[in-house]
């Protein structure tokens, strides 16, 4: 079975558990956030699926990405000018790389960073909850867009 089909229907059963409703709309979030690897907004979410589901309030998309939240089954990425960014792939810590031009948001892998926390965890006492790493830059459209204009 596909990881991604098996994740979604562990959200599916999650919330099942948690006395909510599965309604189409909230199916189709939650197929959005599991799917998408650019790491919408509630209103890219929303945008995505206003002409399917014309009816469907942003509101709807705020408490679902609320209620996956507060079960640990999502990542938020606060940024103060890109907004607040969703990760419903990988909801536990990892790095990511951001286009400081378009705003792109990328997964990077960096397996060290988890013997890092325990590192830290370990001299300063703390129990680490969470940590973030982002890295920033410009993404290949961006540099490509850039050398088509230099060349022109």
């Amino acid at each position: 079975m596909d990881v991604h089909v098996r994740r979604l229907e562990n959200l599916v059963a999650l919330l099942k558990e948690k006395g909510c409703r599965v309604t189409p709309q909230r199916l189709a979030i939650l197929r959005v956030l599991t799917l998408s690897r650019g790491h919408p907004s509630a209103e890219q979410v929303h945008a995505r699926l206003a002409r399917q589901y014309p009816t469907m309030s942003l509101a709807t998309v705020y408490k679902t990405i609320a209620l996956l939240k507060q079960a640990g089954e999502i990542l938020e990425l606060q940024f103060s000018d890109l907004g607040n960014r969703y990760d419903g792939r990988r909801p536990h810590p990892h790095p990511h790389v951001i286009c400081t031009r378009c705003g792109s948001i990328m997964d990077a892998d960096a397996p060290l960073l988890d013997d890092a926390a325990e590192r830290v965890s370990r001299e300063t006492g703390y129990v680490i909850l969470a940590h973030r790493l982002d890295f920033f830059g410009l993404c290949p459209a961006c540099l490509k867009k850039d050398a088509t204009r230099r060349s022109a």
